[in-house]
């Protein structure tokens, strides 16, 4: 039924808790703010940081640019890797690509530390297209950066899916008028992801070729 298939990065592939929690608290602490819980971040992973940022910590748009950029001091040499590949992905990757679809990157996540972390775990080479955020942030809304990913790749609504644990998935793909699969393994509950209008839902990694 679907030959283009839009992969998120965060929660959906690999599981970054680690690697973006520990950034999030570096940049909070240059700011004076400790966060003694650690999972009170897990709402970072999915959602562009700048709009974290100003949603939880009542920064302004200026303040959360900045901030980014500490983020960034910590994540671009260690963060990054802080990351795990969910079991079973590597193995849903190779089927889908058995198969003949072309696979997608759709990510909030800058493209350049996209790139950087499917190269370092070997997953690059199922990937036709990668499309991530700018580094700017001007281009971080799901739905923008689905509709690049499109243009990237050239390919249309027709017969494409985006698979993704949030509702900002759901949203970017409703947008650009794909349907979505909301998965329950990562970092969004079934309840935000039914609210947002996710046409499927997946438990687990391997029900994800299932519905495709």
């Amino acid at each position: 039924m679907y030959d283009t298939i839009l992969f998120d990065l965060d929660g959906t592939l690999t599981d970054p808790g680690l690697g973006i929690t520990n950034s999030v608290a570096y940049a909070l602490k240059r700011y004076g703010i400790e966060v003694q819980d650690r999972k009170s971040l897990y709402s970072f992973i999915g959602p562009p940081l700048s709009d974290s940022f100003m949603k939880y910590y009542g920064f302004s748009e200026e303040k959360a640019m900045e901030a980014i950029g500490v983020y960034r001091e910590y994540f671009r040499d260690k963060g990054l890797y802080e990351n795990e590949v969910y079991e079973g992905i590597r193995e849903l990757l190779e089927k889908i690509k058995d198969s003949g679809r072309k696979i997608v990157l759709a990510t909030s996540k800058p493209e350049e530390f996209s790139v950087r972390i499917l190269e370092h775990f070997d997953l690059m080479k199922y990937f036709d297209v990668v499309a991530g955020a700018s580094m700017d942030e001007k281009r971080n809304k799901k739905g923008d950066v689905i509709k690049y990913a499109m243009e990237k790749g050239g390919f249309t609504a027709h017969k494409a899916i985006m698979i993704g644990d949030r509702e900002h998935d759901v949203f970017g793909a409703k947008e650009n008028g794909l349907p979505s699969i909301g998965v329950l393994y990562g970092y969004g509950s079934e309840d935000e992801l039914k609210a947002a209008g996710a046409d499927y839902i997946a438990k687990a990694v391997e029900d994800i070729y299932a519905l495709l």
